[in-house]
């Protein structure tokens, strides 16, 4: 089981302003604000519960203490294309996180893993015993 977010009723949480963009592109980068500043209030939205938590306890830098993730989005030429890829991106961020991870089953080691660690050990001990002093 994992969260599909549905954009449109995400909308309320979401806060987007356009800015000018950095980096190279001309005169373009220097008289069209086309990059977009993306901010989704966690606390506000309309997501799960256990799927705030999760966002807000991450170790994602994204996340601000207020409990706002911000994404900028620049890499296109158009307002239209950065403010698709910003929703495009919130969208991956709470699929990612919505993701439950399956429990891990411990499995005994295998009979030849065994044998192959104990030979291993008993080598690198004999190569350790041949660097001691020669006693004649």
């Amino acid at each position: 089981m994992s969260y599909i977010p549905n954009i449109e009723n995400l909308m309320p949480a979401i806060d987007m302003s356009a800015m000018r963009a950095q980096g190279a592109g001309g005169q373009n980068v220097n008289k069209v604000s086309s990059a977009i500043h993306l901010r989704f209030d966690i606390a506000n939205a309309a997501i799960p519960e256990y799927l705030k938590q999760r966002l807000l306890t991450g170790k994602d830098k994204r996340v601000t203490t207020d409990g706002i993730l911000i994404i900028k989005a620049q890499s296109h030429r158009t307002q239209e294309s950065n403010k698709q890829d910003a929703l495009n991106r919130l969208s991956e961020i709470l699929t990612e996180t919505g993701k439950l991870q399956k429990a891990r089953r411990a499995t005994r080691p295998t009979k030849s893993s065994q044998i192959k660690r104990v030979e291993t050990k008993k080598k690198s001990g004999q190569v350790k015993a041949l660097r001691k002093k020669v006693d004649f």
